[in-house]
């Protein structure tokens, strides 16, 4: 039997994986143009015909709306600046309580704090690790002014019942779809599913522009809202006459013209991509199906999963070990990936700590929230912000292995190493157990 790499015997790869290299010609020749045409950004801060941007921007605020099914795109700096502008446009105040997910980056949780609202959190689901519509119901107050749902991994979250909920309380919703761009749900596009829908164009998305982002809505008066919050809203309200200044202080949140140029041919090559991470993990799947102690993460609710990464529930009741032990020892088996050498091997064990334990959350009273905000419960926001609120996400957290290992150029040879990777490790799990767990065994 092989000896495992962790405990010193040759590893089944060290060829560093492919990079993830989406920009081409067509990008550089884009960025070219931009350059030659002197005009590298087109916003002003009034109210003005380049209120809105140059042409590069809008050309890629009305492409992106289009393939997204949207009526209405406003681009941004980044996905988290699109947060926060989504929570000012439906107009998130102090005191107000926005549920949000435990399980995602921190922004989409940080982002009600920035108008002083509450950041309230509901459980996920353990199948879409998204939030839990019966669990948002248990957090809905007086107070409860929107939800925030987080698609992640690049699976819509469970919308139908939320939406549902939503309604029955008048409840504004943001989708976070940063890692699910194209995704779908029932056939209708995420980010079309609530009010507002936001996107990334970080480096490590599905298509990127450095930095970037997009707001995706069907409702004209928030798409306006939103680049009133973008674009210095405080000295354009007058001029364009808008009359509700509710969280009308602006920002500059603004996209650049080489990003917009970027992004427009990021967008035509998203299928291609998207297509490409789908067949990967189909492939995969097949591979590591049989292995005791790994489940295939499901893919409902029914729709297109975008995989941003590869979920898989490892079962350390079967396997004996915990997952931060497996997770070790699958990476000493395989290399890093070409220009992202410093992470690492990319898999990992778990996504994240839940948010609530995070230092901003146990102390909100100290970073914006104003300090005489209570909860209906009686308790000062913050006061039950500690492990045990969510319990299905600490558990989930304990038994994913996440893995980056999906992404084009990498072939089927490639993921045929990634899976003797998997099956060496699982073929040799008695070598990863403690000597003290093995004596105990050996005993009974």
């Amino acid at each position: 039997m092989a000896r495992l790499a962790i405990a010193g015997g040759p590893p089944v790869r060290t060829k560093p994986f492919p990079a993830y290299k989406v920009i081409g010609e067509q990008e550089k020749a884009a960025v070219a143009k931009v350059m030659d045409s002197g005009i590298l950004s087109r916003f002003l801060g009034a109210w003005h015909k380049d209120f809105f941007g140059g042409p590069e921007v809008q050309e890629f605020e009305s492409e992106w709306a289009t393939a997204c099914k949207a009526q209405h795109a406003v681009s941004v700096n980044s996905a988290t600046s699109g947060l926060f502008a989504s929570c000012g446009a439906i107009g998130i105040g102090p005191g107000d309580e926005v549920i949000v997910s435990p399980y995602s980056m921190s922004a989409s949780s940080v982002a009600p704090i920035v108008y002083s609202a509450v950041p309230i959190f509901a459980d996920i689901h353990p199948q879409t690790y998204s939030l839990d519509p019966e669990s948002i119901k248990k957090r809905i107050t007086s107070r409860t002014k929107a939800i925030i749902v987080v698609h992640l991994f690049g699976m819509s979250a469970d919308m139908d019942p939320i939406m549902e909920i939503a309604r029955a309380h008048n409840l504004k919703v943001i989708e976070d779809c940063a890692q699910a761009p194209f995704a779908t749900y029932k056939g209708h596009p995420v980010g079309t599913l609530g009010d507002l829908g936001v996107f990334s164009f970080n480096y490590h998305k599905h298509i990127h522009t450095g930095e970037g982002g997009m707001i995706t809505t069907n409702d004209g008066k928030l798409a306006e809202r939103c680049q009133l919050i973008r674009n210095h809203a405080e000295a354009v309200v007058e001029r364009k006459g808008v009359s509700n200044l509710t969280n009308m202080i602006g920002f500059n949140y603004r996209m650049g013209e080489i990003e917009a140029a970027i992004g427009k041919c990021q967008l035509n090559k998203a299928p291609a991509l998207i297509k490409a991470r789908q067949e990967n993990v189909q492939y995969l799947n097949a591979l590591l199906s049989n292995i005791p102690g790994i489940e295939i993460a499901t893919t409902k609710p029914a729709g297109d999963h975008v995989y941003y990464v590869h979920p898989l529930i490892h079962d350390p009741d079967i396997t004996g070990v915990s997952t931060h032990v497996v997770a070790d020892a699958l990476k000493a088996e395989l290399p890093v990936t070409e220009l992202r050498e410093g992470e690492g091997t990319l898999i990992r064990a778990g996504y994240i700590e839940p948010l609530y334990m995070l230092p901003i959350f146990q102390n909100l009273n100290e970073v914006g929230v104003p300090s005489g905000s209570i909860k209906s419960s009686g308790q000062k926001v913050g006061d039950n912000y500690s492990l045990g609120l969510c319990p299905v996400t600490e558990a989930v957290n304990t038994r994913l292995l996440i893995h980056e290992l999906i992404r084009p150029p990498m072939t089927t040879k490639d993921l045929d190493d990634v899976a003797s990777a998997f099956i060496k490790v699982f073929d040799n799990l008695d070598k990863l157990k403690e000597p003290s767990k093995q004596k105990k065994k050996a005993e009974i």
